[in-house]
């Protein structure tokens, strides 16, 4: 089966609380058919967290003081590793939260969190916690976006915390609506098919 591609880009310029949804084709293990939610996007860079690859340990596998707090940790991308990250819908609940949209907001005192996540005041699926995160120096994402590496789509609470990991990048498209929604069937390398 021969496939042929021809779909319009729409260009939503990137800034925070932006989708970048990867084009069917990319083939980076990092980003494969991933969509990372842009935090900030500013002249001298911008970065993000995937939103649907899980990462194996649940946060209390990691984090001492967590035992029994089995919350999911979503591999935020290949820059630091090492670090641990959280986007969340408590923008005046958990102090020094960094907003991006209205209802979300990036950062906090993680000790406070930690603390409301035992007492049960958070509920875990306002909170999303990522292992690393998406990172560009400046110009890079628009060299990016110019290769048409990604799309991009205003960003909603439904798609970001209410649409389990398997189903983002699929539900992203059809956000997009259109001839996107076609994307969705392509196999990730058509010469297989």
């Amino acid at each position: 089966m021969i496939y042929i591609i021809a779909y319009i880009t729409i260009m939503i310029v990137p800034s925070q609380h932006t989708l970048l949804i990867a084009d069917p084709f990319l083939k980076d293990p990092n980003f494969m058919r991933t969509v990372i939610y842009m935090c900030r996007h500013e002249e001298e860079g911008s970065f993000g967290f995937v939103l649907n690859k899980l990462f194996k340990p649940t946060l209390d596998e990691f984090i001492n003081g967590l035992e029994g707090t089995s919350i999911p940790v979503y591999y935020g991308g290949p820059v630091q590793p090492d670090t641990v990250h959280f986007i969340h819908l408590y923008p005046k609940l958990i102090p020094d939260s960094i907003p991006v949209s209205e209802e979300i907001s990036w950062g906090g005192n993680f000790e406070v969190v930690k603390q409301w996540l035992l007492d049960g005041k958070i509920n875990p699926e306002k909170i999303k916690f990522f292992i690393g995160y998406s990172g560009w120096e400046k110009g890079q994402l628009e060299d990016e976006l110019a290769e048409h590496s990604w799309l991009t789509a205003t960003a909603t609470r439904k798609l970001v915390f209410e649409t389990g990991p398997e189903d983002v990048w699929k539900e992203s498209l059809r956000h997009l609506g259109g001839k996107y929604e076609q994307i969705i069937n392509y196999p990730i390398d058509p010469q297989l098919n």
